[in-house]
Formats: structure tokens, sequence, C-alpha cells
């Protein structure tokens, strides 16, 4: 009595781009939608208190106004170098690791600017937008940040096979 086996092994490849130069799929992504979030929050934070008219202190909201736009300006960049897949064409940065540090970075520095323009706000409703949105800002990066981590950071898998 002979038997025989025949196995067969299907194998589905998905992608969220097109292959194209451009990877339109990253800007529906969870990391691209909060790319985008983060973007506008913090140009709302800065216009809020870069278009008041009345400052309470200057040294504090120019604080503000500078780490707002630089992060504001950073995450830009990142976002546009994951649409065109410039990292890719740039492999001797590890852009995992610079991404985590900017979002470490930013968290601590966004979140200590909106606490300082909390505090010298003076009752002013823009500035208390500027800072709001701030908050808001720091919350979205440490979310960012605490998604990173996990890419970053996380458990690798080993390659032994049992």
């Amino acid at each position: 009595m002979s038997h025989t086996v025949v196995t067969t092994t299907t194998t589905t490849t998905t992608s969220t781009s097109d292959g194209g130069i451009l990877n339109l799929g990253y800007a529906r992504s969870l990391h691209g939608l909060l790319k985008i979030a983060q973007v506008v929050v913090l140009l709302i934070a800065f216009l809020c208190v870069h278009c008041s008219s009345r400052w309470t202190d200057y040294s504090a909201f120019r604080y503000f106004e500078v780490v707002t736009l630089w992060f504001l300006i950073a995450f830009l960049i990142f976002f546009l170098m994951h649409i065109f897949r410039l990292q890719s064409k740039i492999p001797c940065i590890n852009w995992t690791l610079t991404e985590f540090l900017h979002y470490a970075v930013g968290t601590i520095l966004v979140f200590i600017a909106s606490i300082v323009a909390a505090v010298k706000c003076g009752q002013i409703s823009a500035l208390i937008a500027g800072s709001v949105f701030g908050f808001i800002a720091s919350f979205l990066l440490a979310f960012s940040l605490w998604t990173s981590y996990k890419i970053t950071c996380g458990s690798q898998p080993t390659g032994a096979a049992v």
C-alpha cells in the first residue's frame, strides 16, 4: 500500500502602498494620521500664541513659539520623508531611532512650554487656547512615543524555530 501526501502552500502579500514614488498608504496608517494631527495641533498652538496681541511674559511665549515651531517643522519633515520614501534612500541613519528621540524630546519640551504658557497666560483667551493646544500636542507626542517605543525597543523575535 502506497500513500501519497500532497502539501500546498499559499503565500499572500499585502501592501499598503502602490509601489510608486509616493507612499500614500502611510497617510492613512495610524502613524501617518498621528503625524498629521501633531502637525495641525502644533500649528494651531503656534498661531494662537503668535497672533495674540497682548503677551504677559515675552520670554515665556517666545520659548513656546520656538518649541512648537521647531517640532512642527521636524514632524512635517518626517511625514514628508515617509510619504516620499526618502528614509530608504538614506540608509546610513536609523530613522526609527531618530523619530523616537524626537518624540521623547518633543514630548518633554512641548509639555514644559505648555505649562509655562498656562501659568503666564494672564486670562488672555488666545494664550489660554495656545497652551491648551500645547497640552493636546504633548498628549499626541506621548502617544506616538509609546507606539514608536514598541517598534524601536520592543521584543525582537529570535531566529530559533522549534
